[in-house]
């Protein structure tokens, strides 16, 4: 089963985009704080990594009030959910006690939003609340696995996957905080590419000491890879940045084939082993763009480019500005 299920084509909205994504974001009562951050930190670590706010985001209760979260941690908003004909997407967070927030006055704000909306998700519970307000019907969605069997009964008209995200059209719903992790990940690479939602992704991951096996390294959707012999690759690509191995030479010290690993790369990280591999490179190789001075000929040759016109024209490719541009906005940011 995939970690993921994209169902129908996506909407627009999750297309190649450098362009700022606006959110706004509506929390009810007894919401888990992890949901939230799940929610938000992925996009502030893409703002921070790629120097620009490619993303904004407004949070917003029922009552204007602090949501006061089962851990006693208030989250702070920016006012009272009163939509009038925002377009922008909305993410409704809930975790436990949703009935309670279900009142008759927010279904009719959720139906009446919905007219004007790019998109709406439904995030953990708060798939709950939109299929309240007939606003799931005849889509394909998923919910907390604990939800799943209550979930199908009460809403028969609508297609339970099991999931840990399904976006659907201009309808999005998870399963929970890290299955929403993984779906912010998924609209960051496709709305910035996958080098950036790599990063991202090893923002989020905590690894233990190695205790005589591998390191469990980061897989985009799946944060920990599960087969040894693609968490083994990965590793030795992160060992030779400066000088990449062919994939042939790398199966060779996996110990499969070169088709066998393309194939579980697929599987396990959704990409091509070239792919990541660039990726990396890249990533570091814009670190060093960022946070040092280096000439750009001695950051190519740290991140196994044969020349730095080589390395120009693959970061302009990825990043869609050159080595030299990234600096020169970054210092204008500076002064202003």
């Amino acid at each position: 089963m995939t970690i993921m299920a994209v169902i129908a084509e996506a909407y627009p909205m999750l297309d190649l985009s450098s362009e700022t994504l606006d959110l706004d974001i509506l929390v009810l009562p007894e919401t888990n704080l992890i949901l939230v951050a799940s929610v938000i930190e992925p996009l502030r670590a893409a703002n921070r990594i790629s120097g620009r706010q490619l993303y904004r985001w407004r949070l917003f209760s029922p009552d204007g009030l602090p949501v006061e979260t089962l851990s006693r941690i208030p989250v702070p908003v920016d006012g009272a959910f009163r939509p009038e004909q925002e377009t922008q997407p909305l993410f409704v967070l809930s975790s436990y006690q949703w009935r309670t927030s279900a009142t008759s006055a927010l279904r009719m704000q959720l139906s009446r939003t919905a007219r004007y909306r790019s998109l709406m998700a439904g995030i953990e519970s708060g798939s709950w609340l939109l299929a309240q307000a007939s606003l799931l019907d005849g889509c394909s969605v998923t919910v907390h696995w604990e939800d799943r069997e209550e979930f199908a009964a009460a809403y028969p008209h609508i297609a339970v996957m099991q999931e840990r995200y399904v976006i659907d059209g201009k309808r999005v719903t998870t399963g929970g905080s890290l299955p929403t992790l993984d779906l912010m990940l998924e609209i960051i690479r496709r709305r910035q590419g996958y080098s950036l939602a790599l990063e991202v992704s090893r923002l989020f991951i905590y690894e233990q000491e190695r205790a005589g096996g591998l390191l469990q390294v980061p897989a985009l959707g799946n944060m920990r890879i599960a087969d040894q012999r693609v968490s083994q690759a990965v590793r030795l690509m992160e060992e030779t940045v400066d000088a990449p191995m062919t994939l042939s030479r790398l199966a060779r010290r996996v110990g499969i084939s070169s088709r066998h690993l393309q194939d579980l790369f697929h599987e396990t990280m959704g990409v091509a082993p070239h792919q990541h591999y660039l990726a990396l490179r890249l990533n570091m190789a814009r670190r060093k763009v960022i946070e040092t001075k280096s000439d750009f000929a001695d950051i190519a040759a740290l991140t196994g480019f044969n020349s730095s016109s080589a390395f120009s024209r693959s970061y302009r490719a990825h990043y869609r500005e050159s080595p030299t541009e990234t600096r020169r906005r970054l210092r204008a940011a500076a002064k202003g």
